[in-house]
């Protein structure tokens, strides 16, 4: 695991600490899933990824997320769309899961890790790698 890896784990680490509990999945895989998800090259990190939600007629639904009101809902097909199958099939086959148990789970915790990713109600202006040497840096200080 790279360093970038590490970084941007403890980043969604830190924002699914509160979602690990919910849904089938623990902790760790969810982490490891919605790193992998934010570290795809093809998506292009969270900004990337409205982008994709955007072009995909569900930028009311990604808006919601970021905004400071209710987190609008969204189905697995809906994820499947947006993010693709490759992707997809590149997370389930690291996580040993099947794409359709890997869109079940990020429709469930996405629009919270895209929440708790966006306190102001919009999105960072430093991509994840910024935010991960932030994070680092506050743990160096305590």
């Amino acid at each position: 695991m790279g360093l970038f890896d590490s970084i941007a784990g403890q980043v969604v680490q830190q924002a699914t600490s509160a979602l690990s509990g919910q849904g089938g999945t623990d902790g760790g895989s969810l982490t490891k899933m919605l790193t992998g998800l934010l570290n795809n090259p093809e998506l292009g990190g969270i900004s990337g990824l409205v982008t994709a939600f955007q072009k995909n007629g569900l930028g009311d639904t990604v808006a919601s997320w970021i905004s400071n009101n209710a987190n609008l809902p969204i189905s697995a097909e809906q994820i499947q769309t947006v993010i693709g199958q490759g992707p997809l099939q590149d997370m389930a086959t690291k996580m040993d899961l099947s794409t359709a148990d890997v869109a079940s789970t990020l429709s469930e915790h996405l629009p919270g890790l895209v929440d708790q990713l966006t306190p102001n109600g919009q999105l960072p202006s430093a991509d994840l790698m910024s935010q991960g040497l932030g994070l680092l840096q506050g743990f160096m200080k305590s």
